[in-house]
């Protein structure tokens, strides 16, 4: 079947006028994305006066700081609008039009409007009005990764993005800067000699000038940066010629040193591992292209691979073993659980235990991922009882794999008690593994220490979501308090409306005396804490709703609440002129704090 596909370009869009017709949510991501790449958004939706309500919090903040230009007109869209708000180089006209209303008729009739002039316009949920899309994009310094389904799925584009960033390793986007700035310090070192020596290049009886001369014949308009497969154009892939021998030379081999420096840099984008590229400093790259005339190779890479595990008998009595992943990267797994891994039969795992912990589950394991769709929970509890019960008494050994530690929030309580009542026995068949809980990890990598003599001497471990999703009683305020909420970023409306006012309930029986929590509180989000893709948002109880609505989020994650926040941290308040800033939280991705593979033997030793 063939499928439609999109020509995909990066346009620079610095200085355009973009217009973003309607006021929601998806406005202001909009208007972010415009931001983000140096335009100018301009905000097209009638006043409240006319729509009953403010605008979301997200984009009433770019609004006030004047990040936004909101067009308070009477009319939701005027054809007008696309001709007098432009810059003047384009006579008027705007350079992009994103409609994110869901009203239809409206849509349609922005979408022909601009199709009529020309202008590129994206409609929400409307592939067929669409004359461009937006990728869902990984940033690190020059290196934008766009991935699109064309129209197949946002979220699942966005989900493939995520796999794709995560696999990364760290520091791409500086490698990247890195690489390209010596790239055109090469491009312009061959340019000035070529123009120099001004002399007439004589065909070499060598591969590599064979096989130039050869593709030169055939194609006389490639030139010979194409032929080398060094064309400027991403799009491009290499030439035939790009993985030919390149041979040592002589020093006065000029013409072959001029292709060879290049080629090898290309070679090297290409073929090393990207954790070692993003690894090599501009010394060492420089060492590494002038290495290369002597050793006329690349460094050999150690391809060996973990040698898989030896099938083992089956214990003679069966056991489950439940135990805990830790926060997510496998380095935090405790050795005990690292073993229970290695030599289970079975392993039954939530869904939320991360890929890198997954990874070293032996292939002759069997492998069961909890089916907890949202909704059917405490049924897919039952059923992971049910199998880890049927296994075991099969005479295997069971792996109960859940995030953390099973015991804080992690229904292991529940799952023991479901256990002994089917016949199984503590230190017998029965075994809990401790884990490293999520609650005081997450904030340890996101640089908040739960307790600070001078901020903090209590930690409260606190759930967001009570039983069959019922909000459970809020905890009071403590100036030296530090509480983590899990299980709470689903509901973080709701979570703070109870931290910062008493409940309904609250209310109706006259309990008014608990210590409410001030909206100026300091507090961070932190997702997938030790995991590549770690995510942590600095804010305050105000701010921290509107953030979480703008910058997404997605679990496992927590919130951290109280002054321990900004210990290590300035609070993201005001600018240096004392104004208030115009997105009062920051936003911080990726985590490297284990990283170990960078610190050299001597440096561990050091540490010993």
């Amino acid at each position: 079947m063939a499928y439609p596909r999109s020509l995909l370009t990066a346009v620079n869009s610095h200085g355009h006028i973009h217009l973003v017709v309607g006021a929601n949510p998806l406005a202001a991501a909009r208007c972010g994305q415009s931001l983000a790449v140096g335009a100018k958004p301009i905000l097209i939706a009638p006043g409240p006066a006319n729509q009953g309500e403010l605008l979301p919090a997200a984009l009433q903040v770019r609004v006030d700081a004047g990040e936004v230009r909101w067009l308070l007109d009477n009319v939701a869209f005027s054809e007008t609008h696309l001709e007098t708000l432009g810059r003047e180089e384009v006579n008027g006209f705007v350079d992009a039009v994103f409609v994110t209303d869901r009203d239809h008729v409206l849509a349609e009739e922005v979408a022909r409007a601009c199709m009529r002039r020309r202008i590129p316009v994206n409609v929400v949920d409307r592939p067929d009005l669409c004359s461009f899309a937006l990728l869902s994009t990984h940033v690190e310094g020059p290196l934008q990764i766009g991935i699109t389904t064309n129209g197949s799925g946002c979220k699942l584009a966005a989900r493939i993005r995520r796999e794709v960033a995560s696999s990364l390793p760290t520091g791409l986007g500086e490698a990247c800067a890195r690489l390209g700035a010596l790239r055109r310090q090469i491009q312009e070192e061959d340019w000035r000699k070529e123009k120099t020596e001004k002399t007439t290049v004589t065909v070499k009886k060598d591969s590599l000038q064979t096989a130039r001369t050869t593709c030169a014949t055939k194609a006389p308009e490639t030139t010979a940066k194409a032929v080398n497969g060094l064309s400027e154009d991403d799009s491009y892939d290499q030439s035939a010629a790009f993985n030919q021998l390149v041979l040592p030379t002589t020093k006065n081999d000029a013409e072959s040193a001029k292709t060879r420096r290049m080629r090898w840099l290309a070679q090297m984008c290409e073929y090393w591992p990207l954790k070692r590229l993003a690894g090599v400093t501009d010394a060492e790259m420089e060492t590494l292209l002038e290495a290369y005339a002597t050793q006329g190779a690349a460094p050999a890479e150690d391809d060996s691979q973990r040698d898989p595990s030896d099938p083992s008998d089956s214990p003679k009595q069966g056991r489950i073993i439940l135990a805990g992943s830790g926060p997510g990267h496998p380095d935090l797994l405790t050795r005990a659980v690292h073993q229970a891994i290695l030599s289970a039969d079975v392993i039954l795992a939530d869904k939320l235990v991360p890929q890198g912990v997954l990874d070293l589950i032996p292939r002759r394991t069997e492998v069961a991922i909890a089916r907890k769709f949202p909704g059917n929970a405490d049924a897919a509890q039952e059923e992971l009882i049910e199998q880890a019960t049927a296994a075991a008494r099969a005479g295997k050994t069971v792996l109960r794999l859940k995030q953390g530690d099973p015991f804080v929030y992690g229904r292991g309580g529940e799952e023991v008690l479901r256990l002994r009542a089917a016949g199984f026995r503590d230190g017998q068949s029965l075994f809990v593994l401790p884990g490293i809980t999520s609650a005081l990890s997450g904030p340890l990598f996101a640089g908040i220490p739960p307790t600070h003599r001078d901020a903090a001497d209590q930690v409260l471990i606190c759930t967001g979501t009570g039983k069959k999703g019922k909000p459970p009683q809020p905890p009071g305020y403590r100036d030296s308090r530090t509480a983590v909420f899990l299980m709470a970023l689903h509901r973080i409306v709701g979570l703070v409306a109870e931290l910062t006012d008493y409940t309904a309930e609250e209310k109706e029986k006259g309990e008014t005396r608990r210590m409410l929590w001030p909206s100026s509180t300091p507090c961070a989000v932190i997702e997938r804490a030790s995991c590549p893709d770690q995510k942590v948002i600095r804010t305050t109880l105000a701010h921290v709703a509107a953030a979480i609505e703008q910058e997404g989020s997605r679990p496992p994650g927590l919130l951290v609440v109280g002054r321990a926040c900004n210990v290590l941290h300035s609070p993201v308040t005001a600018n240096s002129n004392g104004t208030i800033t115009s997105k009062p939280w920051s936003l911080e991705e990726g985590f490297t704090s284990l990283d170990l593979d960078s610190i050299s033997p001597a440096g561990l030793a050091s540490l010993a």
